[in-house]
């Protein structure tokens, strides 16, 4: 153990890191297990992954992404009682009515949900109070993207090809949404992310993101290849028919 911690990341080894990155692990294998119960053993590898994909994105986006909402909207603390209110997590001015309470999981306490949010929000504060483009993009990715996501799931179990498009749909929404979560944080220079570790830098904020850019591409080659199969052939149907 010794000589891992020699060569692996310090903060690696937080107690509520290590929790986290388990919780992920944890959606990623229930995911795949529902894939060898619900998926036909013929089918193509690419729809498995694909199953496998949505069935986590919907997961996260419930378990994990649901969690933050429910602190950015319940959980706050009297402006009041924080002794140095400038070192908080921004939350918008007058959010919900209020312009003496701040909100999000920095509020949560010791809740466990909250804890996960708060090790994130080292790398991007937004995450840690009650950012309006987060907040808003979330409301969509959980109540919107979130139950998409599961009916892809569902369609490429009950064979759907009417999922393609939907897939192309979810795809568009996930890299959009990437685009608005950073592109302002460009704009500023970064001023809310901490790249200065290895676990901030690269595994929070490029690897987790970079996956809802990459497989959402694939997502969308693929659906569109089935759909201009389905072309094609609608269009041989049709000639055969004109040639009668």
């Amino acid at each position: 153990m010794d000589y891992f911690k020699e060569i692996l990341p310090a903060d690696l080894f937080d107690p509520v890191t290590l929790w986290s990155l388990a919780s992920t692990v944890a959606i990623l294998v229930v995911a795949y297990g529902l894939s060898l119960s619900v998926l036909d053993s013929s089918i193509s590898k690419a729809r498995r992954f694909l199953f496998i994909w949505h069935a986590f994105d919907a997961l996260i986006h419930f378990c994990l992404e649901g969690s933050f909402l429910y602190h950015s909207f319940f959980s706050w603390i009297p402006l009041s009682s924080v002794s140095n209110p400038h070192a908080l997590a921004p939350t918008a001015y007058n959010f919900l009515g209020h312009t003496n309470r701040a909100y999000g999981p920095q509020a949560g306490g010791n809740a466990p949900m909250a804890q996960l949010w708060m090790i994130y929000a080292k790398a991007d504060k937004r995450w840690g109070g009650a950012d309006l483009s987060v907040i808003s993009l979330e409301l969509l990715t959980v109540f919107i993207a979130g139950p998409l996501a599961a009916y892809v799931s569902y369609g490429i179990a009950t064979k759907k090809e009417s999922v393609n498009v939907l897939m192309v749909v979810i795809a568009t929404m996930e890299m959009y949404g990437g685009w608005i979560t950073f592109c302002p944080e460009w704009l500023v220079m970064n001023y809310n992310l901490d790249l200065s570790t290895f676990m901030y830098k690269w595994v929070y904020l490029v690897f987790f993101n970079v996956l809802w850019v990459f497989i959402p591409l694939y997502a969308c080659y693929v659906a569109v290849s089935d759909m201009n199969d389905a072309y094609a052939v609608r269009a041989k149907v049709n000639a055969t028919k004109k040639s009668k």
